[in-house]
């Protein structure tokens, strides 16, 4: 690719080091900067599309874009490069910073240097501070120029075009404004007759126009919202007179102008009666032009001429002679033009330069209608109107009427008479930037409190379309996910904890007892007392057997059981029985047949060394998930001695804390109805654009589809 721009060098100023950017290389290609728009050619790419065009190739979110610049941004982010898709409604940050060099806006003199946006001095350096003055002076104190200001106020009774002001040679700073909105119009045309803005009965739409050397900028604001009338401005300077007319159709509520010429330069002669009604301010006067029939006045003599002495009555050798008329002023609807006289040979008629006739016996323009015939109807075409919402699909607005100019006049008629041509769209989807959304960047937090209620939180952000997050008030506050809920984590005081069943029996043979610990816990720490946790209480002894004894006849006392406690305070059993040994053994007789018999006794306290820390544990409890693999779970708790919390236990003996359960798979539901609507839904998809209900609806099946499947996702990570 070839790009025919001028190539620029670093040049640094001597004194001050400040950057003339006329002498600077912002890359090796030949590539325009484009500081100051009039030097470059109108087919110049800017700097910022050549570096977004460079991304082309590059794949992003699985696919390739076309690039274009991004300037809707804010100001702190002119030196970085955004860009956006061409054909969509997203854009990226493809890098933090420009090239150095880039300038920082579409239409600004500043330039990225390093990242910054930094300004350019009119001089062409940066950082030099200097800005013109309205002289247009770089640096200037406004010295070398004055003020030319009025308010054409006359009084207008026919409807067409009037001359209201001369803009003369050498004007800048030009400003002609409508002081109140009506339904007359603001026309410029060039000295030599060429239409600027509104000529010919043809009303142009508001932009930019070029003429008499520089740009003016035709403002018409929309007719149902605003009250201000429309304007001409320009920076100039003006390279020829442009004359300034109104199109009559209502009375005149006054056009405000100014501009500003140097001070050594005549603005044009001085008319020594001004009409009524027309208000001027400045060193130099102009003229209210408004002859009958609205055609040009002749030149006229300063004031302070004195006429020359009438030379000696001879033969003229030339002559002025008609030589045709001017170009109609309208097209149609009835225009006017005006006859032109030039100097030619009295005898061969050939045209010679006019200074050669008599300046003083020109004949004046003569006025003549023409193009009588009415104008077809057009569509006069309104401003947009801001959109209405911020950011996401939203609409504008612009009024669009059918308007004829006839019998001089422009007027509002039905549309059918404008049914010859397409008639403009009166409203349209806009989006100034895509909405950024909420996204969920943590797992909910373990509840706050152990048993009874408490609180759980999660992280939410809100994160704009290229990844950063930015302040909640730029994502829609409706659609925020909860980040705070409360978790219930049983009631307090009524958890039984017990310990495994005691391995040894209380009797060697024979029927015995074997015990385990069995405690009601306040929150898990503090002991209470049994009846605290309600009448369900797990049994705390089992009846065990080891098998017959052998005994005499007598009271027979079988060993001492262990300690029901494996450490500390506990309990010892022993059989107790009446037996009568036969030759075929022992016989259990009833207990008062040894009534004679001291009983020995069956039961004792007993005390072992300190127990230390054990683990106590809860039931299970109910499965987080129905189906697709859930988890349950129970408490665990490392108890001393004193039914305290204690950090003593093996933890190779800890009991588990949680288990798997219902790995049985799920079964979805299928909805008929939820179907694509929308060819291209995988887009939405990949735009992350499914949390709009607009989106859900229309791409219904492809949204359901990853919603499932990332809810699948959370359930197993």
């Amino acid at each position: 690719m070839s790009f025919a721009y001028p190539i620029r060098r670093y040049r640094f100023h001597p004194v001050n080091k400040r950057i003339n950017v006329h002498s600077v290389s912002l890359w090796k290609i030949n590539v325009c900067v484009c500081v100051r728009p009039q030097a470059c050619p109108p087919s110049s790419r800017h700097i910022r599309a050549v570096q977004c065009s460079s991304y082309n190739s590059q794949p992003f979110m699985g696919r390739q874009y076309e690039w274009e610049p991004f300037n809707e941004v804010p100001g702190d982010q002119h030196c970085e490069l955004n860009c956006r898709a061409v054909g969509f409604r997203f854009y990226v940050r493809q890098s933090d910073r420009v090239i150095d060099g880039t300038p920082c806006g579409q239409n600004d003199s500043s330039l990225c240097v390093a990242g910054k946006c930094t300004s350019l001095g009119c001089d062409d350096y940066l950082g030099s501070g200097k800005v013109m003055d309205k002289c247009g002076v770089c640096g200037g104190d406004n010295t070398t120029c004055r003020l030319v200001s009025g308010v054409f106020k006359h009084s207008l009774t026919k409807i067409g075009y009037h001359k209201i002001v001369e803009i003369p040679v050498g004007a800048t700073k030009i400003n002609i404004t409508e002081l109140v909105k009506s339904r007359n119009y603001l026309a410029l045309r060039s000295r030599s007759g060429r239409s600027i803005i509104n000529g010919n009965w043809a009303i142009d739409r508001p932009g930019k126009y070029e003429g008499g050397g520089t740009m003016f900028t035709y403002r018409r604001p929309n007719e149902i919202t605003s009250t201000a009338g429309e304007s001409f401005l320009a920076e100039g300077p003006t390279n020829e007179i442009l004359d300034v007319y109104m199109i009559f159709q209502q009375p005149n509520p006054g056009v405000q102008y100014e501009y500003i010429v140097p001070s050594e330069k005549p603005v044009g002669p001085q008319q020594p009666n001004r009409p009524e009604g027309y208000d001027h301010h400045g060193n130099t006067h102009q003229e209210n032009f408004n002859p009958p029939g609205g055609g040009r006045i002749p030149p006229r003599l300063p004031d302070n001429q004195v006429p020359a002495a009438p030379p000696p009555r001879r033969e003229r050798d030339y002559n002025w002679k008609l030589t045709g008329a001017t170009e109609c002023s309208a097209s149609c609807g009835k225009g006017f033009r005006y006859t032109i006289f030039q100097c030619v040979h009295r005898l061969n008629h050939v045209q010679v330069s006019d200074a050669q006739c008599d300046s003083n016996s020109r004949p004046s323009p003569q006025e003549e209608a023409c193009n009588l015939q009415p104008c077809p109807a057009f569509w006069d075409i309104g401003e947009w109107s801001e959109c209405s919402k911020t950011c996401g699909l939203g609409m504008q607005h612009r009024q669009v009427l059918c308007r004829q100019v006839y019998a001089n006049r422009t007027l509002n008629v039905h549309t059918s008479r404008c049914r010859h041509l397409e008639r403009p769209e009166t409203a349209s989807t806009c989006q100034l930037k895509i909405c950024s959304e909420w996204q969920i960047r943590s797992e909910w937090s373990a509840c706050s409190v152990p048993c009874g209620l408490g609180q759980r939180s999660r992280e939410v952000r809100c994160v704009s379309n290229v990844g950063d997050f930015v302040p909640d008030e730029e994502c829609n506050m409706n659609l925020r996910p909860v980040d705070i809920e409360n978790c219930d984590m049983g009631a307090c005081a009524k958890s039984w904890f017990y310990t495994e069943w005691g391995k040894r029996c209380s009797a060697e043979c024979g029927m015995g007892v074997r015990t385990r610990g069995v405690l009601c816990l306040t929150n898990h720490i503090s002991s209470l007392p049994l009846e605290g946790c309600g009448s369900e209480r797990p049994a705390d002894s089992q009846v065990c057997n080891n098998g017959p004894c052998d005994n005499r006849i007598e009271w027979f006392t079988g060993p001492w059981s262990q300690c029901s406690a494996e450490c500390g305070a506990g309990s010892q059993q022993r059989l107790v029985v009446c037996l009568m040994k036969s030759d075929e053994g022992f016989t259990v007789m009833p207990p008062y047949e040894c009534s004679s018999l001291d009983r020995p006794l069956s039961q004792q306290s007993c005390h072992l060394k300190s127990c230390g820390a054990k683990w106590y544990h809860t039931d299970w409890s109910a499965c987080s998930k129905s189906c697709e693999g859930g988890f349950r779970v129970r408490e665990v708790r490392c108890l001393s001695d004193g039914m305290l919390s204690s950090e003593s236990c093996d933890e190779q003996l800890k009991p588990a804390q949680r288990e798997d359960c219902n790995p049985e798979p799920c079964v979805p539901s299928i909805d008929e109805n939820c179907r694509d609507k929308y060819f291209n839904c995988n887009v939405v998809v990949q735009a992350r654009l499914c949390v709009y209900d607009y989106y859900k609806t229309t791409c219904c099946a492809s949204c359901s589809r990853v919603a499932h499947r990332q809810s699948h996702h959370r359930g197993r990570s």
